[in-house]
């Protein structure tokens, strides 16, 4: 893929020169890329200046392109099988960070801190929802990477838990200072937690999809044998789970 064409349709995103004929341009070349190939040139675009805001419409004409393939994946699964409640937490990851997205948006137009607002009220809730996704990403590490390792897959798993420790710090500074907003000066804050949440909605956003697209159909192509993952059911039910995931 080129990664100069993909970049001068990115410029086009947002400007008198988003059409629909760009965006379906785009969505061709999604279609027809290895995620990985995706995620790297979209690394490159971002190491050779370009804002990582600037990639959000990518990502989300990427997720729309494989929403029917997940799909797919996902009406093969028995309810509450290990993976069906991973990719349906997903789906609620996702809707938190579609509405961080729109409430950094709302934030950057605020000149001062007001308690009266229900936007602050709403990051410190979002924040929230982000970090207790822990239970999340333990159950993928503890049990269903360790499962993948142990069968020889392990470049995905690895380049996921490095997804997963770049991740942690971003959102606990998130928390705290959704938690703190009162005690900081508001256009330090403002601009540290836009910056923030900016890094987090396009990032996880990537992570999700590898694992959406990659890493979770490469489990069930893998993991053939049901007993195993009737205990790897067994040992993530010890784990716990989030205060969003399904029956649970």
């Amino acid at each position: 893929m080129a990664t100069a064409k993909l970049a001068e349709l990115l410029a086009k995103l947002g400007t008198a020169e988003d059409t629909p004929q760009v965006r379906k341009q785009l969505a061709d070349i999604v279609e027809h890329v290895d995620p990985i190939e995706l995620s790297l040139a979209e690394q490159s675009l971002i190491e050779a200046g370009t804002d990582p805001t600037e990639l959000r419409e990518l990502c989300k004409i990427h997720l729309e392109v494989l929403d029917g393939k997940i799909r797919q994946t996902i009406e093969t699964l028995p309810e509450g099988h290990m993976l069906d409640t991973l990719y349906k937490e997903h789906v609620e990851i996702l809707r938190f960070l579609d509405l961080l997205d729109e409430s950094a948006t709302q934030l950057k137009a605020q000149e001062a801190y007001d308690t009266k607002n229900p936007l602050y009220a709403r990051l410190r809730s979002l924040a929230e929802h982000l970090v207790s996704a822990e239970k999340h990403h333990a159950r993928e590490e503890e049990v269903l990477f360790r499962e993948l390792e142990r069968l020889g897959v392990t470049g995905p798993t690895r380049i996921m838990r490095m997804d997963h420790d770049e991740f942690r710090p971003k959102k606990k500074r998130l928390l705290w200072l959704a938690e703190n907003v009162a005690d900081v000066q508001f256009q330090e804050f403002r601009s540290e937690f836009a910056d923030t949440a900016a890094y987090i909605v396009f990032h996880l956003r990537d992570h999700i999809l590898k694992e959406d697209s990659i890493l979770y159909p490469t489990a069930l192509d893998t993991i053939t044998d049901a007993t195993k993952w009737n205990e790897m059911k067994t040992l993530a039910d010890e784990i716990g789970y989030c205060c969003f995931s399904p029956h649970h």
